[in-house]
C-alpha cells in the first residue's frame, strides 16, 4: 500500500488574534522557507478573519489546499490538507488538537493561557500528527499522553510518547558508549 493512500496533514496551526503565531507544526515541504510558511498563514490568517467559525468549524479552499479552522476568544486553530484530503477526517483532527488543548489548559483557551503552557501544546501536536500522518484524534487519549509526559523514563516502552522512548534509548545509548 502507498504511503499516499493515507490520510495526511500539511500543517496544523494555532495562531492568535492578530495572525501572529502561537504554535505551528509543519508536515510538507509546500513552504521550504520560513518566510514562505509565514506569508501563508498570513495569508490564511486574512482570508479567515471575517468568518464566524466559533462555534462550528469552517472548511475553505486555499491556494490548492483544505483549510478547516476553528476560533476560539482568541485563538485561532487551523489545520491544513491537500485538496484531496477528506474533510471530514481534516476536521476531526481540528476536533481533536482543539478539545486536548482544551482539556489540558482546563477549558481556559486564550492567548496567555496558551503561551504558559506551550510546551503542553507543542506535545499535543506530536501525539496528534507525526510526518504528516495522523496518530490520534481522540482528544482524551491526546491529553493524556501530553499530561503523562513527565512519567519516569523507566516505565514500560508502550506506556511512553515517541518522544521520551527517543529520550530513554538516547540514555540508553548515552550510557552504554561512556562505560
Amino acid at each position: 500500500m502507498a504511503l499516499e493512500s493515507f490520510p495526511s496533514v500539511k500543517n496544523i496551526l494555532l495562531l492568535d488574534s492578530e495572525g501572529k503565531r502561537v504554535a505551528v507544526k509543519y508536515y510538507s515541504d509546500d513552504w521550504p522557507t520560513n518566510s514562505s510558511k509565514l506569508a501563508f498563514e498570513k495569508s490564511v490568517f486574512t482570508k479567515t478573519l471575517k468568518s464566524n467559525a466559533r462555534a462550528e468549524a469552517e472548511i475553505s479552499m486555499f491556494e490548492n489546499n483544505i483549510v478547516i479552522y476553528k476560533f476560539v476568544q482568541d485563538l485561532h486553530f487551523f489545520v491544513t490538507g491537500g485538496d484531496d484530503e477528506n474533510e471530514l477526517i481534516l476536521a476531526t483532527v481540528l476536533q481533536g488538537f482543539f478539545d486536548a488543548v482544551a482539556l489540558l489548559l482546563r477549558n481556559n483557551v486564550d492567548k496567555m493561557e496558551a503561551l504558559g503552557n506551550l510546551d503542553l501544546i507543542l506535545l499535543c501536536l506530536d501525539e496528534i500528527v507525526d510526518g504528516g500522518m495522523i496518530l490520534e484524534t481522540d482528544a482524551s487519549v491526546i491529553a493524556g499522553k501530553v499530561a503523562n509526559h513527565s512519567m519516569e523514563a523507566d516505565a514500560p516502552l508502550s506506556e511512553q510518547t515517541i518522544t521520551q522512548a527517543w529520550a530513554t534509548a538516547r540514555e540508553h545509548l548515552t550510557r552504554t558508549l561512556l562505560k
